[in-house]
C-alpha cells in the first residue's frame, strides 16, 4: 500500500482573490501578487535590491551587493559576498531554504548575475531567481 503524502497549503493562498503583497518592480498600477510563492520571490528581490543602510529605521535590512562592483572581484570578495547575501535571506526571508548561491561577475562591465535556487519550506516547492547589478 503506497504511503499517502501530506500536501502542505500556507492558508493565504487558499482564497484566490485576496492579493497577499505587491510585486516588484514597481508598476502603475501597483501589480499584485496572490501566491506565497510569487510573494517571497518578490521580497527576495526587494532584499537583494536593497543596500544594505538603505532603508530607514532598519539599516541591516538589504545586501552589499552594490558595494561589491565597486571593489576589486576576487575569490575572497565573492566568498564574503555570498556569506553576506546567505545570511540577508536567512534572517529577511526565512520562508525559504537556498539549495544554491551563484555569483557569476563580469569584471569587463562591472557586472555581477546572482541566481538562487532555492524551495519553499512550506510546500517544498523549488524555485529560482536570476538579478542582474550594474
Amino acid at each position: 500500500m503506497p504511503i499517502p503524502q501530506t500536501i502542505r497549503v500556507n492558508p493565504l493562498d487558499l482564497q484566490k482573490n485576496i492579493a497577499i503583497g505587491v510585486s516588484l518592480p514597481f508598476d502603475k498600477p501597483f501589480t499584485s501578487t496572490y501566491t506565497t510563492k510569487d510573494q517571497i520571490k518578490s521580497n527576495l528581490v526587494n532584499l537583494l535590491l536593497t543596500d544594505t543602510g538603505e532603508r530607514l529605521m532598519n539599516p541591516n535590512f538589504g545586501t552589499l551587493l552594490r558595494r561589491f562592483l565597486f571593489e576589486g572581484i576576487t575569490d575572497s570578495n565573492i566568498e564574503s559576498l555570498k556569506e553576506s547575501v546567505l545570511n540577508s535571506i536567512a534572517i529577511y526571508v526565512p520562508e525559504v531554504a537556498v539549495l544554491e548561491l551563484i555569483i557569476s561577475p563580469n569584471a569587463d562591465y562591472n557586472l555581477v548575475e546572482l541566481t538562487i535556487n532555492y524551495v519553499l519550506k512550506i510546500s517544498n516547492t523549488p524555485d529560482q531567481i536570476t538579478v542582474q547589478f550594474q
